[in-house]
């Protein structure tokens, strides 16, 4: 089985962490869960993190192919426009984009000029399908539950799942987003999980589980088995589904999800100018 060339990058302060994916036979490469640095006191946006990324691909003279996204995120912002600028590629998420798009186009008031027909990406990606990255073969698995636009990526060896799992000691995503379903993440994380135990397993977010020390993004379909602490084998969707609930139910929301969702709706563009030149978020009262 191809394993792909994986190039971490990591955003401390949304605990995010970013990929490019190198075909180990050719100069092709893509980027999976970009960050756009963002400053939400003083409503500023920055670069650094994306910076980091093509300073690393015009060092290794890397050839972009594919600027991807595993879901609408609600904790960071996307670089991809920024990235698709300077370094080419086309852009992809999951055909249900359209799906969040209605949701949150409704919940921000976005108006007419917000196309909700996911034509903002290149490619709508369908559960099933499949492309290339140079010579590696990705398969499309669609992963619903924490949202409904959740896929995940597999890459030869190796598998990048979005927020639909964590690491096994932090164990799994929050189901309490508008279009979110705690049955449906527990069938998507079996899906995941038939994956050969030696797939490796590429995580969009670390916490620092309690009495682990460092971040960590890798794990195993194997070691995921075994040790995750709400989804190892043995839980049933009924514990699974309750332990959820209940766990999400206390749960305070993402500080950076109102912003990170007008963006990342638009596929990482900022929202249009007004009339007087600037650009301007939202944010609905008493609605979330």
């Amino acid at each position: 089985m191809t394993s792909p060339q994986v190039h971490t990058f990591f955003d401390e302060p949304t605990n995010t962490f970013s990929y490019v994916v190198k075909d180990p036979a050719s100069s092709a490469c893509a980027i999976i869960d970009s960050v756009l640095d963002f400053d939400y006191a003083a409503g500023r946006t920055e670069t650094r993190s994306a910076d980091a990324i093509i300073a690393f691909i015009e060092q290794e003279k890397l050839n972009t192919e594919w600027i991807l996204e595993t879901h609408v995120h609600a904790d960071h912002l996307s670089a991809a426009p920024y990235l698709q600028d300077r370094l080419g590629g086309k852009s992809g998420i999951g055909e249900n984009i359209t799906v969040v798009q209605s949701t949150f186009g409704k919940a921000f008031n976005a108006g007419t000029e917000f196309q909700r027909d996911g034509s903002q990406f290149d490619r709508l990606f369908k559960d099933g399908d499949e492309f290339q990255i140079g010579e590696l073969r990705v398969r499309v698995m669609h992963t619903p539950g924490h949202t409904p636009a959740c896929l995940t990526y597999v890459i030869g060896d190796a598998a990048f799942v979005g927020d639909t799992l964590f690491m096994p000691d932090f164990g799994t995503a929050r189901c309490d987003f508008p279009g979110g379903d705690a049955r449906l993440l527990y069938h998507s994380i079996q899906r995941v999980l038939t994956l050969p135990p030696q797939t490796r397993l590429f995580m969009c977010h670390d916490y620092k589980a309690p009495g682990r020390d460092t971040y960590q993004n890798q794990t195993t379909v194997g070691q995921e088995r075994d040790h995750n602490i709400h989804v190892h084998d043995g839980i049933t969707e009924d514990d699974f589904v309750k332990m959820r609930t209940e766990r999400d139910a206390t749960l305070a929301m993402p500080k950076l999800i109102l912003p990170s969702v007008q963006i990342n709706m638009r596929g990482g563009q900022l929202p249009p100018t007004e009339g007087d030149g600037i650009r301007y978020l939202k944010v609905p009262l008493n609605l979330f």
